[in-house]
């Protein structure tokens, strides 16, 4: 079904840029594979050079999967093209232009909200921290790509389709804590059968202990808004009772995350464990009510709640992207309608064989997170379905 010629177009995964510091989880963008040279910005940490060596581990991975081919085929132009290859700066000159219609959803939700059924919705959020000196370069990239995508493939009216990011000139549209909260409750106003609902985030993860005994791994995972250090972090339990608990029979919420420690984002009961091909449930122990209202809500989000997530450069010159959005969104152009599984198989043995290339990068980047695969995108849902027959359609 798949074949090697998947994502040649966009270059794939070139390099893996764009990771975290292993002290303070700065955002890196090396320019050099020399170990020596790599200095965080933030805690001017320098890379391990303990790391260095001449055997590199070689790039035939043994994949199993049904994509080996294409994976070996991506990992190989990855591992080709790095070392020729220079990180190129986004423009910080070019004036930003609004992705949200004139005037937004928020304010013509009132006429909105009587078109054409089924209806099909879209929030969109991408969170920088530009005066933070965490700041994330990838998050608007994504954003302006997922909103293409959906417009130009999957025929999401632009009307329907809330953005906020820091480029937002009203105020309404900036990503703070009150804002997205406003947002979630838009997303899901008045849904009726037959809608197709989308929820997506790109910008930090967090996780705390979990307070209320809802959590079977004693934390809540959570965004952060752009002013989440004086206004706080968005927990999952509220973005479960804000955007998942309301679901009427009949319609259909898709959540993409691309974030860290973002597993288990919306608190969906059910988390697909992929090795077993089997779904395991993630009630909470205490019985808290976490279901849909008949609805059903399915999300992917970049890696377990217990790992970070990466941004690189590698799928274009113009600037970082999170790894997960880039795949996802690439393998669906190409491949309408894929089943979840085919999907999440891709998607993982892509990674998987960027993280085995053998290349000096991949090994700093091995360092940093104790030699276990950088990230593991994570499938869960509100009740469970078979990932080898439905197909992910938006």
């Amino acid at each position: 079904m798949y074949t090697d010629e998947i994502m040649d177009r966009n270059k794939l995964l070139q390099d893996t840029r764009g990771h975290r510091c292993g002290r303070c989880r700065q955002r890196l963008v090396p320019t050099t594979t020399n170990l020596e040279d790599i200095q965080c910005p933030a805690c001017e940490r320098v890379a391990s050079s303990s790391l260095g060596g001449t055997n590199e581990r070689s790039c035939n991975n043994k994949t199993n999967g049904r994509f080996s081919s294409t994976v070996s085929h991506v990992a190989e132009k990855f591992r080709n093209t790095f070392l020729g290859r220079h990180h190129r700066q986004d423009s910080d000159t070019e004036k930003p232009k609004s992705l949200n219609c004139n005037p937004s959803p928020l304010e013509s939700s009132s006429t909105s909200l009587s078109d054409q059924r089924p209806r099909k919705r879209a929030l969109l959020i991408g969170v920088t921290y530009k005066t933070w000196k965490h700041k994330l370069k990838g998050t608007v990239n994504d954003v302006k790509n997922m909103s293409s995508f959906l417009i130009e493939n999957l025929k999401f009216p632009p009307q329907n389709i809330l953005v906020l990011t820091e480029d937002e000139t009203e105020p309404d549209l900036i990503p703070t804590k009150k804002n997205i909260e406003i947002s979630l409750k838009w997303l899901v106003q008045d849904c009726l059968a037959g809608d197709s609902l989308v929820f997506y985030y790109s910008g930090h993860g967090l996780r705390q202990p979990d307070f209320n005994l809802d959590e079977r791994d004693g934390f809540d995972e959570t965004i952060c808004p752009v002013d989440f250090l004086k206004e706080g972090m968005i927990l999952d339990n509220y973005i479960n009772s804000t955007i998942v608990q309301p679901l009427p029979q009949g319609v259909i919420l898709h959540a993409i995350v691309d974030a860290c420690h973002s597993g288990t984002i919306l608190d969906l009961v059910h988390v697909y464990n992929r090795e077993k091909r089997e779904w395991e449930d993630n009630s909470p122990p205490n019985g808290t009510r976490k279901h849909t209202n008949g609805g059903l809500a399915i999300s992917i989000c970049a890696c377990e709640d217990n790992q970070m997530a990466a941004d690189t450069t590698a799928f274009t010159e113009k600037g970082m992207n999170g790894a997960l959005t880039y795949i996802l969104i690439e393998t669906v152009k190409k491949y309408p309608g894929p089943t979840y599984g085919d999907l999440l198989d891709l998607i993982h043995e892509t990674i998987d064989a960027v993280n085995n290339s053998g290349c000096h990068f991949s090994r700093f980047i091995r360092s940093v997170f104790h030699n276990k695969i950088l990230q593991t995108p994570q499938l869960s849902a509100s009740k469970p379905f078979d990932v080898k027959k439905t197909h992910f359609i938006l």
